[in-house]
């Protein structure tokens, strides 16, 4: 999940690559490092923790005097082998210290290769399993970088995306992925290489995307890939918008806060673009799978819902890092959906080519227009929640969540399923729904601050749900857990009385998700049987219940409207419940421990 770039060209490297990071802090915060030439030598500098930590270090070692070829490479660390320790942190030197690499990704062999290269005098001088990148390099490197970067990959095996320097050939950069996304920016003279297009795009908007273990070499005014035997390939490039921005809290705290409040422009967007699916998937699909994980595969569960109740298509959800060892059955006549906020989900994308091997059709449901799974899929449908900087996601769920159901309803539509009643009642409701998703955050903020840190301390959470109301429970228990670490399970309520019943305490707040639904009388005797064990409840509720006032101690009302599309609006006073919970335990919700936004490796 770490993040790369690399930058030839005439302008400062290191001011170049170091706003590159910045727009790639969301993949990996541990450790960052950057290495350039300078003076006809590298300069190399590593720090433990955020960007700022890396600001300090180059503060003695850099000065802004452009170079001309100036060149470097640069790397924000998600730690997977080792340590998070400066000595682990990239970009790794071979032996000598001329040859520099940052790399995305795991090398599944190292542990062999760090042995053979010991036989060989070689000693790694970190515990990741990149460093053994660097070393392989100069060990084949004699004058031709990019062959030295092409025998390289026939030594290792995993995915991985990396991008190499080599002091000796001070105008030239090579790259090479597998798997993982690696793409080429091109902008004048200037070339620029990335983990995304969001770490270049303010200064290149015409990009080159890599295909599996093709050789990019980059040099000023130039660009050549090869394959992994050395043949050339043509570059086929693209314009692609711009999708870094500004990274601008709009007078909030923090990026989550105003993320919560930017939901109703999100979903806005959203619609106002809306699926562009032909109507020729509709009628050769004859079921839909949707693949995703975290929020993104909460959103699928209310997708099944909506597409199963209003189009009466079958439609199966799946884990995407559980369907891609699986034997699923998929076949011409089933549509999968890759969902993904930031179309660079390892697990997600190995799912995708797997359906699309098997001979199904392959959608991408994304919020990045040039991301490898828009790439990758036949089609993509684009969620247009904007650039969603903290880790935990709110805005993007929301958009990915009215995405579905706008597609449910087309759905619908071509099939007839719905009376013209009944798809024009859903469709005001879908258009309602930015202006109360706006709504219920004014409503309910000040009131959900309070009940935050009334439950602050609390050490265990249970959310309950039913239908519609499920996935929304396990969506708030996730972000309980992503930003403030206090254990929160999330059941269908159902199933409270096959186990978790016995959580219960006077200790253990409960959060039921009542969404209007003709469940709802059930989850209601469930909230009862919560009560009589002693535990606090929390309800959000979409219409006023004497039975549930008197089991609640606090209820967060919301407006009236079908169940399903309830989901936006219930989501929210959870976000904030985990935000100002978090909060008050005086946490960073933003780059919440161990988490970073874009998963990239198994």
């Amino acid at each position: 999940m770490c993040g790369i770039i690399g930058y030839v060209g005439s302008r400062d490297a290191v001011e170049i690559l170091v706003r590159g990071l910045r727009h790639l802090q969301y993949r990996g915060y541990d450790s960052a490092g950057i290495a350039w030439l300078q003076d006809g030598g590298v300069q190399h500098v590593r720090a433990v923790g955020n960007l700022e930590s890396l600001d300090v270090a180059l503060s003695t070692r850099h000065t802004s005097a452009a170079i001309d070829p100036a060149l470097g490479i640069a790397h924000t660390r998600w730690a997977t082998h080792g340590a998070v320790t400066e000595g682990n942190a990239h970009p790794h030197a071979d032996s000598t210290g001329r040859v520099l690499i940052v790399l995305n990704g795991i090398v599944e062999n190292h542990a062999e290769i760090r042995r053979r290269l010991a036989t060989e005098g070689i000693f790694c001088r970190s515990q990741t399993d990149a460093e053994v990148v660097a070393h392989l390099i100069g060990r084949y490197y004699d004058g031709d970088l990019a062959d030295a970067v092409r025998r390289t990959t026939r030594d290792i095996s995993g995915h991985y995306a990396l991008v190499a320097m080599c002091a000796d050939q001070a105008d030239t950069l090579v790259g090479v992925r597998r798997e993982c996304p690696l793409v080429v920016g091109i902008a004048g003279e200037e070339r620029f290489i990335a983990s995304s297009t969001s770490a270049f795009d303010e200064h290149a908007r015409k990009v080159v995307a890599l295909d599996d273990l093709e050789v990019a070499v980059l040099r000023p005014g130039d660009l050549r890939i090869t394959d992994r035997r050395g043949r050339p390939r043509s570059p086929r490039a693209a314009t692609v918008a711009r999708v870094s921005g500004p990274s601008d809290r709009n007078g909030f705290d923090t990026f989550m806060l105003s993320e919560i409040h930017e939901q109703g422009a999100a979903i806005s967007r959203t619609l106002l673009a809306g699926p562009t699916l032909a109507g020729g998937w509709s009628r050769r699909t004859e079921r839909i799978v949707v693949i995703g994980c975290g929020s993104s595969y909460h959103a699928g569960l209310v997708g099944r819902l909506a597409i199963e109740r209003w189009a009466r298509m079958p439609v199966e959800v799946a884990v995407a890092s559980e369907f891609r060892y699986r034997e699923p059955i998929v076949e011409p006549h089933t549509l999968v959906l890759g969902v993904t906020q930031s179309g660079e989900t390892a697990d997600t994308l190995a799912a995708m080519r797997l359906a699309r091997a098997r001979g199904a059709g392959v959608v991408a449901v994304t919020n990045v227009a040039g991301s490898q799974a828009a790439r990758e899929a036949e089609a993509t449908l684009l969620t247009r929640a904007g650039n969603e900087h903290s880790v935990a996601a709110t805005k993007t769920f929301a958009a990915q969540v009215v995405l579905l159901c706008q597609l449910a309803l087309d759905l619908a539509a071509l099939r007839g399923t719905l009376s013209p009643g009944q798809l024009g009642r859903l469709r005001r409701d879908l258009g309602r729904l930015a202006g109360l998703v706006d709504e219920v955050v004014r409503a309910v903020e000040d009131d959900v601050r309070a009940v935050a840190h009334k439950f602050a301390r609390r050490s265990l959470f249970l959310f309950l749900g039913r239908q519609a109301g499920l996935p929304v429970a396990m969506e708030g228990a996730l972000k309980l857990k992503e930003i403030s670490y206090v254990p929160a399970e999330a059941y269908p309520a159902g199933e409270m009385k096959h186990g978790p019943i016995a959580l219960l305490s006077s200790e253990t707040p409960v959060i039921a998700v009542a969404i209007e639904d003709r469940v709802l009388p059930k989850l209601l005797s469930n909230v009862a049987e919560v009560q009589a064990r002693g535990a606090p409840v929390v309800a959000i509720a979409s219409r006023r219940s004497l039975e549930l006032a008197e089991h609640a101690e606090h209820i967060f009302y919301l407006p009236r409207i079908d169940p399903i599309l309830q989901v936006p609006l219930a989501a929210v006073p959870l976000q904030l419940f985990a935000y100002h919970v978090a909060r008050a335990r005086a946490l960073d919700v933003d780059q919440p421990r161990n988490l970073a936004k874009t998963v990239t490796v198994e």
